[in-house]
């Protein structure tokens, strides 16, 4: 098993590669397959943001292990002018949508229901399949349930399934 505790800077030549989604990319504890087929375990310290297409992370024996975030459905927004954009990221924002955002267009989960709202805010919605890689958060960091204040976490390390082997 490929165990890894620790994200690393950049490096131009890697061992091994993760597809993850931007859930799987979310969490600090994961137990997922990389690109080879070998199992993997995500060990990384909690509450740090989610990882990134080209991240690169180091394994327990040394390996350097690449991110690469995997393509999704995702509805791709684009509207008129800048005032309507502007618009349809404030009513997603009041529902707490996670959101990436680019020149004039924003990428979000696909939702039939938020489809739905955005052309009838007179919004252009295309569906596309790309990879998702949506803002931190204006307070950084990453999320987490404890009701501690800034008390220690202490969590036990375990695997966790996530999708299916590739």
């Amino acid at each position: 098993m490929l165990v890894i505790h620790q994200r690393i800077s950049p490096q131009p030549d890697w061992d091994a590669e993760l597809l993850l989604s931007f859930e799987a990319r979310s969490k600090s504890r994961l137990r997922c397959f990389s690109t080879a087929g070998e199992e993997t375990g995500l060990f990384l310290e909690r509450g740090q943001p989610a990882l990134t297409d080209g991240d690169c992370l180091q394994a327990a024996d040394g390996r350097v292990v690449r991110v690469i975030a995997s393509p999704e459905a995702l509805m791709h927004v684009t509207c008129a002018n800048s005032f309507e954009l502007m618009r349809a990221a404030y009513h997603l924002g009041n529902r707490h949508v996670a959101l990436q955002l680019g020149e004039g267009w924003l990428r979000l989960p696909q939702d039939y229901v938020l489809q739905a709202m955005l052309e009838q805010l007179g919004a252009q919605v295309e569906l596309i399949e790309a990879p998702f890689q949506p803002e931190q958060g204006a307070y950084g960091g990453g999320h987490h349930h404890s009701h501690a204040g800034e008390a220690e976490f202490n969590y036990a390390p375990r695997l966790h399934q996530f999708g299916v082997r590739l």
